[in-house]
């Protein structure tokens, strides 16, 4: 199979006001391993360097590494470095697809492993909840027996037209109701909306974070730290499996996604997470760079992830 190779590097740094004596992190950073994907190396360099640090796999398959910083800092930066094999996602034809209507019929009833997995994800969740505000808007989409690839991505295209990117009018704690009512966000925004809008309509859907490959304007060099973290959706189509669509670029993801984790929402996968004892007031600051290797031939190496999924 020939797959395009990249190298990601993601810097994060934490400043504080104040000193703090022991922090403990959570990072979700490490690529998942899946049938287009194959993390090659990754390893994570935290300054300080923790006293205490181990793995383990969360309830959705996501890699975690657990962290303890126990020496006084005022500063803490995560460097996570990963080289990832990525391979064309498979993009079933729209008509070949079921209808909306009996893709979630097929979702309730089936019990295979398959179907049962996915309905964890068609209850609301804090960052995407269930209300006939989000049914009503994605209505319009969802004609009866329209084929739920073409309603869904009918769907991401009305979101991508009728919502603006905008990084100063939300935070991750902005309502969902807000950014319907104000049509402006971001990446998160814009899934936690889309899964909002599937689950009030019964389709099992998720979150996914990841990164992107940000290409320059024609003629311009590359900036350092210019691509970034993202997240997109996933929706369940029974006998098909997950399908990845991206409302914030109106597109299915393929050559230029780069999965990291999934869940519920961002509050399943957020990259870092901790607790610290003190600091006061932070800042805090990110880059991400994703930086294209070439084609290589991986012989039929790549694998389904750890999950199964």
């Amino acid at each position: 199979m020939k797959t395009q190779l990249f190298e990601v590097t993601h810097c994060t740094a934490f400043r504080y006001s104040s000193s703090v004596a022991v922090s403990h992190n959570l990072l979700r950073l490490t690529p998942r391993r899946m049938l287009r994907q194959r993390p090659f190396s990754h390893a994570i360099e935290l300054n300080p360097a923790p006293e205490a640090s181990s793995r383990h796999f969360d309830c959705f398959g996501n890699e975690v590494m657990f962290a303890t910083i126990a020496e006084a800092h005022k500063e803490l930066r995560v460097i996570s470095r990963s080289t990832v094999a990525l391979g064309p996602a498979t993009i079933p034809d729209k008509d070949e697809t079921p209808s909306w209507e009996q893709a979630v019929q097929i979702s309730r009833t089936d019990r295979t492993a398959s179907c049962r997995e996915a309905l964890e994800f068609v209850f609301p969740s804090s960052m995407a909840p269930v209300d006939d505000k989000y049914a009503g808007y994605a209505r319009p989409s969802f004609e009866p027996g329209r084929p739920i690839l073409e309603a869904v991505l009918d769907l991401t295209e009305r979101i991508y037209r009728e919502f603006t990117f905008d990084p100063a009018a939300t935070t991750i704690a902005t309502p969902l109701d807000q950014v319907l009512r104000e049509k402006r966000g971001v990446c998160q925004d814009f899934a936690h909306f889309q899964i909002a809008c599937l689950r009030s309509l019964d389709i099992p859907a998720r979150y996914v974070s990841g990164y992107i490959e940000t290409l320059p304007p024609p003629g311009q060099s590359k900036l350092a730290g210019a691509d970034a973290s993202h997240a997109w959706t996933s929706f369940f189509c029974p006998g098909m499996g997950w399908i990845d669509v991206d409302p914030t670029n109106n597109l299915l993801p393929s050559m230029q996604h780069i999965t990291l984790a999934w869940g519920r929402d961002y509050g399943d996968v957020s990259p870092i997470r901790g607790v610290v004892i003190g600091g006061d007031k932070h800042a805090l600051s990110v880059t991400v760079d994703v930086v294209a290797q070439g084609v290589i031939d991986t012989g039929g190496l790549l694998e389904e992830d750890q999950s199964g999924r």
